[in-house]
């Protein structure tokens, strides 16, 4: 039998110190000024056992206040818009799993724990009627229906200037070759055109920003760049009645950029969350795709397959560092989320210009974009696209590697988002992946601070694939 300490001390050392005790000769001294091996290891476990404590008495406090949250709200919806306020999905009564998994809506969302439950939180029954409205257009209904933007969501012009347009769309940033006709469709041209995809909390300025300033003059002449605001997000529509599910996002894509334009073939480029959106657009499409670019990917491994795995594994309940507790806050907790949102987005006019008025100059895009969203589409974002489809994550991998498309993989060595260790795995399900390591980048700076080497690097593939 193997003797273990409480904290996992090699058995060796553990043999050797009842060693000493028993020969009658106490175990050695560590260097003068440190406690001995046994105290430090004690130590070490007294100092996890706090921080143990301390993690639990936290987060049984939020629970309880994600409770008393969800009284408020309910009260305040049913007050300020009556009938329109969309359910939460913290009481019994949801439907079953065949229909949740049909609709694409992730587990995560009527499966969290809230110890003052003592049950597993579940979508209402009267959540239902939402599943079923998200299948229809996603246009904001007068008079009836579910208000959006809701009286705890943002109003200023940027923010709905898209329930002023006739037609539901995405935003769309267009670069248009200098000798190309804007209003002319792509189908028999031979321009190149490229389709960018931001991640989860950015926008389309992320590739405006550093992608199109750092185009080659070759690249400039030859390439129809397409950068979207993702549903729910930057200046795109962000209607209340939507799931903002895998496929939503995909068939607003369709219809802004693929059938619109008549893209006869296009490219992919995604970074993080958009990288999901990129492989189902594969999938869905792979007589047009020409390349894919995906720039940390967060697909994961294929023993990770359940939504609440990669839940608990992208935003674990833990207070330390404190970006982990801000993490779990928005990712755990419906209402303290929205409460933040309502805090935070609702206000960001009045911030940014506070923040402007502090550092004497223009925002930096990456904050900006924080911001732009509602809590209800980020909400359902972050569950049914980043771990609703834990499951289909192979799938579409499988569909990758059989179509032979070429796919390169862009992945910083130090991020600690999703690690390079999952690129690796990726390599393993797609043997014709080009998997490129970026030593000492993380998962914004893969791409932020190397703008000219990655522009770069992703035309020398867009151009090797369309030979």
């Amino acid at each position: 039998m193997t003797l273990l300490d409480p904290v996992g001390a090699a058995p060796h050392r553990i043999l050797g110190l009842v060693g000493s005790a028993a020969s009658g000769f106490p175990p050695a001294e560590a260097p003068l000024g440190l406690p001995s091996v046994p105290l430090r290891r004690w130590w070490r476990a007294a100092v996890g056992a706090i921080l143990s404590a301390v993690n639990f008495l936290v987060f049984a406090f939020l629970d309880l206040a994600d409770l008393a949250l969800c009284l408020f709200f309910r009260i305040a919806d049913d007050v300020i818009e009556g009938k329109s306020s969309p359910p939460c999905y913290c009481w019994s009564g949801g439907r079953g799993k065949e229909n949740q998994e049909e609709e694409g809506v992730s587990e995560t969302l009527y499966g969290r724990r809230n110890i003052f439950w003592g049950i597993r939180l579940v979508r209402s029954s009267s959540s239902s009627s939402l599943s079923s409205s998200s299948r229809k257009k996603g246009s904001v209904k007068k008079g009836g229906g579910r208000r959006s933007p809701r009286w705890s969501d943002c109003c200023c012009q940027t923010c709905i200037s898209w329930t002023e347009k006739g037609e539901e769309k995405l935003h769309l940033v267009l670069r248009e070759p200098p000798t190309q006709d804007t209003h002319r469709h792509c189908s028999g041209s031979s321009t190149e055109n490229i389709i960018f995809l931001h991640g989860f909390l950015s926008s389309s300025s992320l590739w405006a920003e550093t992608v199109f300033p750092n185009l080659s003059a070759f690249a400039s002449e030859n390439c129809r760049l397409f950068a979207v605001d993702l549903l729910g997000f930057g200046k795109s529509p962000k209607p209340g009645d939507r799931l903002y599910t895998l496929k939503d996002h995909v068939e607003m894509i369709e219809k802004t950029v693929i059938n619109p334009f008549q893209l006869g073939s296009f490219h992919l480029v995604a970074h993080s969350m958009g990288c999901i959106i990129a492989l189902a657009i594969a999938e869905r499409h792979p007589g047009l795709v020409k390349s894919v670019s995906l720039v940390a990917p967060p697909c994961f491994s294929s023993g990770e397959v359940t939504s609440h795995t990669l839940l608990r594994r992208l935003a674990p309940k833990e207070i330390w560092p404190p970006g982990k507790l801000g993490v779990s806050i928005m990712s755990w907790y419906e209402h303290l989320g929205r409460s933040i949102c309502f805090i935070v987005c609702r206000y960001h006019t009045k911030w940014e210009w506070i923040l402007r008025l502090l550092t004497k100059r223009d925002l930096n895009f990456k904050m900006v974009d924080l911001t732009k969203h509602t809590h209800h589409s980020a909400w359902h974002t972050m569950h049914n696209v980043i771990c609703g489809v834990a499951k289909s994550t192979e799938r579409f991998l499988e569909a990758l590697s059989r179509s032979g498309v070429p796919a390169c993989l862009i992945h910083g060595s130090e991020d600690r988002v999703v690690p390079v260790e999952y690129g690796h795995a990726m390599k393993l399900k797609v043997p014709h992946l080009d998997l490129r390591v970026i030593s000492g980048a993380d998962h914004s700076s893969v791409i932020i601070g190397r703008e000219r080497d990655f522009t770069a690097d992703l035309e020398r593939f867009w151009f090797s694939s369309a030979l």
